[in-house]
């Protein structure tokens, strides 16, 4: 007999599919020098071109700097720099980012796992990774 999953656990299950899709999003325009066409991101994370445009407008509304681009060789991309800015975070700003890693699930992707292991090891003073 199959088992039923409750709403809540589909909604769940959704959100953090939601996420994750979303984490690779970033990372996929990160990664790419030029501009990626609504189609092609689409075809990469295996959701249609309209769930791909509402995710890049969640993140835009959440202040990700994701700018689109126009024309034939246009889409999205976000603005690239040749080396990361070092980033300090405050005790309650590190607890904040474990706790949202939690709610992912923080093996839930490689990038989540490391993120999770540096800002503990940031928390604890442990050595860094």
């Amino acid at each position: 007999m199959p088992r039923e999953t409750s709403a809540e656990s589909r909604d769940n299950h959704l959100t953090l599919r939601r996420v994750v899709r979303q984490q690779r999003l970033i990372e996929i325009l990160a990664d790419s020098p030029v501009p990626v066409p609504t189609e092609a991101l689409a075809e990469k994370l295996q959701v249609s071109a309209r769930t791909v445009e509402r995710d890049r407008r969640r993140l835009v509304e959440s202040g990700v700097p994701i700018v689109a681009v126009p024309g034939t060789h246009g889409g999205s991309r976000l603005p690239r720099h040749d080396r990361l800015s070092p980033v300090s975070l405050t005790f309650e700003e590190i607890a904040a980012l474990i706790a949202a890693l939690v709610a992912l699930g923080p093996t839930e992707t490689d990038s989540a796992g490391s993120a999770m292991r540096a800002l503990v090891s940031a928390l604890t003073g442990g050595p860094q990774r």
